[in-house]
């Protein structure tokens, strides 16, 4: 049976003459025009980034290699005894494009098993800051304190092949993604648990061993996996993708490259989403009197909240003019896991009423709910009240599918990012002449 290594070899030796021919022979050809309404909005539709690991289809979400969030969550193999597929299972699809053996995934598993032991300075790079530093502060500047063991920053120095970029930055990934789990719950038990760790077991698949971490038991290994599979990639565009890729393209390691991304994942208008969705709906439910209201009282909130100028956290989405899959998703896992949880009662009852209001109301490009109306409805429900947390969960999620691609950006030499930005006179003057 072929190594990972040697699948994802097979596979980058396939698709390189691809991207030589595009460039080759297609290099001139126009895809695009951009207006200046995407210049200073930033850059919002503009196709000039590329990623075959994961698209957004505005009718059917995000579709992982091809496969939709429903094929994904049907099709990948499961641990035993889980409901959810595994993580490890879902990282090889990213990286191939075919769905592992089980022989296969044992064989990742045990890659990451024999990376898994955490260096002991990255507890004291933790240890060492303030008790309120901000969980994604303390997650950023772990992972970047390893860039110490950056395979591909040592082999860069000696001197190596161009083509080889990509193997190094293979085993780079590993040896993150076999100890994010470990950072991201050592965190949460030092902020928030009063510093009281819970040793992993890496015999565990990634999911299992990181609900154990976290002192939550099941089904939480199975929201863990849903979670990590479901955020952990959306395109290239996102500002946590993007950041990622963009400091990847100056060879920078997958460890400078993941820390950034995760500080651009801790913006307010980014990565914060589901928490502000989740304090939206705890203040409804205050105003309700924390009693379940009808239909109609949820309907008259709705409108008197649209008419009064602000919106329904939780839904619309720049592509998205469906349901977020990604909700529909956590939305089966509640009705079937928490259908009787105050909170869901209010989730499923907007989900009832909103989408009607918003196309009524005209205002809204897409009225249907996407992934943060819900998503941190489930972590609260299985005892996971930390707010501030969230965004380590989603930054978790997001480094497996951008680890993924940056071994692809590696491996198809992708150059450095550098576009060319004009100053707002020269923009007056191309758009203002008579």
């Amino acid at each position: 049976m072929k190594t990972l290594k040697e699948k994802l070899f097979e596979k980058i030796e396939a698709w390189r003459p691809r991207t030589i021919k595009l460039l080759k022979e297609y290099g001139d050809k126009k895809i695009d025009d951009i207006t200046v309404a995407q210049i200073i909005g930033g850059m919002r539709g503009v196709k000039c980034l590329i990623s075959d690991i994961s698209s957004l289809d505005p009718n059917e979400g995000i579709r992982f290699r091809g496969y939709t969030i429903s094929e994904i969550l049907e099709k990948l193999p499961r641990s035993e005894n889980a409901e959810i597929p595994s993580i490890e299972a879902h990282f090889y699809l990213l990286l191939t494009g075919e769905f592992p053996t089980s022989d296969n995934i044992k064989q990742v598993r045990g890659e990451l098993k024999k990376r898994s032991k955490l260096p002991a300075y990255v507890y004291d790079v933790i240890n060492a800051m303030p008790k309120e530093s901000h969980p994604m502060t303390m997650f950023s500047s772990a992972i970047l304190s390893m860039q110490k063991e950056s395979v591909f920053a040592k082999k860069y120095l000696e001197g190596i092949k161009k083509t080889d970029y990509w193997q190094f930055y293979y085993e780079d990934t590993l040896q993150l993604l076999a100890k994010i789990p470990e950072i991201a719950a050592y965190i949460y038990r030092k902020r928030y648990k009063n510093g009281v760790i819970i040793e992993g077991d890496s015999d565990l698949d990634m999911g299992a061993n990181f609900a154990k971490m976290m002192g939550i038991g099941k089904p939480y290994d199975d929201v863990s996996r849903l979670y990590f599979i479901t955020h952990s990639d959306h395109e290239s565009g996102n500002v946590s993708a993007h950041t990622g890729h963009l400091v990847s393209s100056a060879l920078s390691d997958i460890y400078y490259s993941t820390s950034a991304m995760l500080n651009g994942l801790a913006g307010p208008l980014h990565g914060l989403a589901n928490q502000e969705a989740l304090r939206w709906l705890q203040e409804l439910m205050k105003k309700m009197g924390d009693k379940t209201p009808t239909k109609e009282e949820m309907q008259k909130f709705v409108w008197d909240t649209l008419n009064s100028g602000q919106v329904i956290p939780g839904y619309g989405h720049a592509v998205l003019r469906k349901t977020d899959p990604r909700y529909q998703s956590q939305r089966d896992f509640c009705l079937k896991h928490l259908p009787n949880d105050p909170v869901f009662k209010y989730v499923n009852l907007l989900y009832e009423v909103v989408p009607d209001i918003l196309r009524k109301h005209g205002r809204a490009k897409n009225p249907w709910p996407n992934v943060d109306g819900q998503s941190g409805v489930i972590q609260w429900y299985y005892g996971l009240k930390e707010y501030d947390f969230y965004t380590v969960l989603f930054g978790i999620a997001r480094t497996v599918g951008v680890s993924a691609n940056l071994i692809w950006d590696r491996a198809l030499a992708y150059p450095i990012e550098r576009p060319k930005s004009l100053t707002t006179e020269i923009i007056e003057n191309l758009t203002m002449k008579n």
